[in-house]
C-alpha cells in the first residue's frame, strides 16, 4: 500500500467547490509538513489520484450535483490504501454512520478549527505508520535467513555486502547477479532496510513465474474489465510500492514485448495501468536480479541493451557456496540454531561438517537450509550423522553414474560440469578446462539449472 514520504508527512488531496475551504485547508495542512492538491470537482479529484498517489483525502460532502460519499467510494476503490475524510456542513449522526459505512476513515463538521484537522490528519499519519511497521514485521518474519545469510567469511561474500550497504544510502538502481539460492533476495531486502525509504513498503515480482500478460498487470496494474478476469480495478504492485522499492527477481525472464514499458519506468518514473490511457507517476526505487547471463542475451537478442544498462548503473555479484566453502559450515550452524529449538541434537559430527565442505552445493544457501531443515526432523540422536543427509552426499560408487553405465549423455555431462564448476575458481576458468567457451557453458548451465 503507498504510504507516506517520511512517518508525519502524507501526500493529501482536498475536494471542496468553497475556494476559501480550499484555500484554508491547504495552508492549515501545508504549514503540518503534508504535500497538497486541492481542487473543486469529483472529476478533477478522480483525475488527480489517477495520476499520483495520495495518502489522505478531504471531500466535502456535497459538491454541486455530485456527492461527496459516491465520490471517496470511488476514490477508494481506485486507491485502496486510501483514507477519506468527508466534511460537512450537515452534520447529524445519520449520516455520520453513512459516512462509515462507505468506507470513509472520518469525517468533520464545518467550521472546523485547524487543530481539528491536525488532530484528523496525525491519526491518519499514525495508522499509516503502524501499518508499514506491521508490513516490515510480516515481510521480516518471512525471510528467516536474512541476517544468517549476511554473515560471511568468504572475501568475495563480505565485498558484496559491503558494497550493498553503500549503494544503500543512494538512489541508484541496482542490478544483483548470482546463481538461484544464492541468496539475491536477501541482499535486495538488506538494501531496502539500510535505506532512507526502510519505511516505506518492500514488494517482490518474480519475472519467470507469471504470464507476459499477468505479470505487466502485477507490476503497473490494470483497469476494470481491460481483459477477461479483470472484474476490478488493480493499482499493481508498482503503486502499491509508491516510496519504497520494489525488487524484480529473474529480470533476464522478462518478455521482450514487455521491456520497453519496464525502461520508460526505470528511466522517467511514469506508466500506464493495462486498459487505460492514463500517465501516471510513482517513486519507486528498482532492485533487480538475474541468475543468467544478461550479456549473453543482449547478444542474443532476448534482452534490451538499453535496459540492461539502466537497471545495472550498480552491479552486485554473489558469489556461489561452492566458491566460499569456508561459509558451509557456519552457514549451517546458524540455520541448526534457528531450526533445531526444543530438541536435544547437540549439531553435526565431524564427518557431516566435512561433507557440507565438499559439496557443491548446486541449490546454493537455499539448498543449505533444507538439508540442515532435513537433517533437524530426522535426527534421533545426539549429533546429525551422514546418515541423516540426503543420499547425495553419501559415499556410494552405485549412487554416481560412471562412463558406461547405463545412463543418459545429458547425465553425465552434467555431473561432470557440476564438478568442475565445483573445483574452479570462476566460469573462464571452468570453460577453459571443458574447452568450451562462457556462453556455450552458460546454456548448459540454463538447461541443467546448475
Amino acid at each position: 500500500m503507498p504510504p507516506s514520504h517520511s512517518s508525519t508527512s502524507l501526500r493529501i488531496l482536498v475536494v471542496d467547490d468553497e475556494i476559501n475551504i480550499r484555500k484554508t485547508l491547504t495552508i492549515s495542512l501545508e504549514t503540518d509538513g503534508h504535500q497538497v492538491v486541492a481542487v473543486s470537482n469529483g472529476r478533477d479529484a478522480l483525475a488527480e489520484a489517477a495520476r499520483q498517489s495520495f495518502d489522505l483525502a478531504f471531500v466535502d460532502l456535497k459538491l454541486g450535483s455530485t456527492s461527496g460519499l459516491d465520490l471517496s467510494s470511488e476514490l477508494i476503490a481506485q486507491s485502496p490504501w486510501l483514507r477519506v475524510v468527508i466534511i460537512t456542513a450537515h452534520g447529524s449522526i445519520d449520516s455520520a454512520v453513512e459516512t462509515m459505512k462507505r468506507g470513509a476513515a472520518d469525517y468533520l463538521t464545518k467550521p472546523f478549527t485547524p487543530a481539528q484537522v491536525k488532530l484528523v490528519t496525525e491519526r491518519v499519519a499514525r495508522i499509516r505508520t503502524l501499518e508499514q511497521q506491521v508490513a516490515g514485521l510480516e515481510a521480516a518474519l518471512g525471510q528467516p535467513e536474512s541476517e544468517i545469510v549476511l554473515k560471511s567469511d568468504s572475501l568475495p561474500m563480505q565485498r558484496a555486502i559491503s558494497l550493498a550497504r553503500q549503494v544503500a544510502t543512494s538512489e541508484a538502481t541496482v542490478l544483483i547477479r548470482g546463481e538461484s539460492g544464492t541468496g539475491k533476495g536477501v541482499i535486495a531486502r538488506a538494501i531496502h532496510g539500510w535505506s532512507t525509504r526502510a519505511s516505506k513498503p518492500f514488494a517482490t515480482v518474480s519475472a519467470p513465474t507469471l504470464s507476459a500478460q499477468l505479470l505487466e498487470s502485477e507490476l503497473f496494474g490494470h483497469a476494470k474489465g481491460a481483459f477477461t478476469g479483470a472484474i476490478r480495478d488493480n493499482p499493481g504492485r508498482i503503486a502499491a510500492c509508491d516510496g519504497g522499492t520494489l525488487f524484480l527477481d529473474e529480470i533476464g525472464d522478462m518478455p521482450l514485448a514487455l521491456q520497453p514499458k519496464l525502461l520508460r519506468f526505470v528511466q522517467d518514473r511514469v506508466y500506464e495501468r493495462v486498459g487505460e490511457a492514463t500517465t501516471r507517476r510513482a517513486d519507486v526505487r528498482m532492485i533487480t536480479a538475474t541468475n543468467v547471463d544478461l550479456d549473453e542475451a543482449v547478444r542474443a537478442g532476448t534482452f534490451r541493451e538499453d535496459l540492461f544498462y539502466r537497471i545495472k548503473v550498480i552491479q552486485i555479484d554473489i558469489p556461489p557456496l561452492r566458491e566460499r566453502a569456508e561459509d558451509a559450515v557456519s552457514l549451517a550452524t546458524q540455520f541448526f540454531s534457528q531450526l533445531s529449538a526444543g530438541k536435544t541434537i547437540l549439531g553435526f559430527s565431524d564427518e557431516v561438517q566435512d561433507a557440507f565442505r565438499k559439496y557443491a552445493w548446486p541449490g546454493n544457501v537455499r539448498e543449505l537450509r533444507n538439508v540442515v531443515e532435513r537433517a533437524v526432523i530426522l535426527c534421533q540422536t545426539e549429533k546429525i550423522g551422514i546418515e541423516h543427509l540426503p543420499e547425495n552426499f553419501k559415499p556410494s560408487e552405485a549412487a554416481t553414474p560412471q562412463v558406461g553405465d547405463a545412463v543418459s549423455l545429458d547425465s553425465l555431462e552434467e555431473l561432470h560440469i557440476r564438478r568442475v564448476l565445483a573445483r574452479t575458481k570462476s566460469l573462464d576458468e571452468a570453460a577453459e578446462v571443458l574447452g568450451i567457451d562462457v556462453a556455450t557453458l552458460w546454456r548448459r548451465r540454463k538447461k541443467y539449472g546448475i
